[in-house]
Formats: structure tokens, C-alpha cells, sequence
């Protein structure tokens, strides 16, 4: 028996499996957002051959293969249409996630918000005109204030 056989069949069917559809998932569109499903996967595989002397009437080779996959959804993009930017884009989790990666979900939450927040109030013009000072101050020969 050889061994290609079952291998390539069991790689085939799990190629229909592991493709870009599974993982990212089908775009659900609404009027004011798109949502892109987002999956974990993962994947065993093993095969084997081998030759076994039996009886007169039987004999010869035996081999298999195996395989499986699983598909685990895991969070949704959502993009809201009219806002550009990071706060255009969430991310949300679609089961409970452990404490270190929900404190850094909230953190980076919470970092674009201020961020947005600061834009919407100016601050990052003021700081980059203070910083432009302090450059031209400095070659001039005088200390920053």
C-alpha cells in the first residue's frame, strides 16, 4: 500500500477546512457598520504505513492517515463607516477572556479614547507647536523654558 494515498486525501478535505472563509469568516455589512468574524483554529494530523505477515490468505500492507480541525470563534471586528481612525475600529471579544488579555484589551480601549479625546480638544497641535519652539530656541543658543 503506499502511503501517499491516505495522506493526500485526508490533507485535501482538511485544505477545505483551513481556508481564509474559516478563519476571517464571511463580512456582515449593516448601514452604519461592517462586522468581520474572526476565528481561532487548530489542526492534528498523523498517518502511518506499515506490513504485517498474517496467514496465507491474508497479508500485504496496511496504512492510514487522520486528520481533524476545529474552528473556534473568538472575537468580531467591527468597523463604524463615517469615522476614520482608531476609534473608527473595536475589537470585541466574543467569550471571556483571561484577566492579562482583558486588561490589555481595556487599556488599548481606553489609550484610543484619550487619544481621540485629546485631537478633539487640540492637544496634539499645541505640544508639536511647543516642541518646534523649543527646537528653534535651542539654536539660537538659548535653554528651552
Amino acid at each position: 500500500m503506499d502511503i501517499q494515498d491516505p495522506i493526500k486525501t485526508t490533507v485535501e478535505e482538511i485544505r477545505k477546512v483551513l481556508n481564509i472563509e474559516n478563519v476571517i469568516g464571511e463580512v456582515i455589512e449593516s448601514e452604519d457598520k461592517v462586522m468581520i468574524p474572526v476565528t481561532r483554529m487548530g489542526m492534528a494530523f498523523g498517518a502511518g504505513i506499515g506490513d504485517q505477515k498474517g496467514t496465507s490468505n491474508e497479508g500485504g500492507s496496511l496504512g492510514a492517515a487522520a486528520g481533524g480541525a476545529g474552528i473556534e470563534p473568538v472575537a468580531m471586528v467591527v468597523v463604524f463607516k463615517g469615522q476614520s481612525g482608531p476609534e473608527g475600529v473595536k475589537m470585541l471579544p466574543l467569550k471571556n477572556p483571561d484577566p492579562l488579555t482583558r486588561a490589555i484589551g481595556e487599556v488599548s480601549n481606553a489609550i484610543v479614547d484619550v487619544m481621540a479625546e485629546g485631537r478633539k480638544m487640540g492637544m496634539g497641535k499645541k505640544h508639536t507647536k511647543k516642541a518646534e519652539e523649543a527646537k528653534t530656541e535651542e539654536k539660537k543658543g538659548e535653554p528651552p523654558v
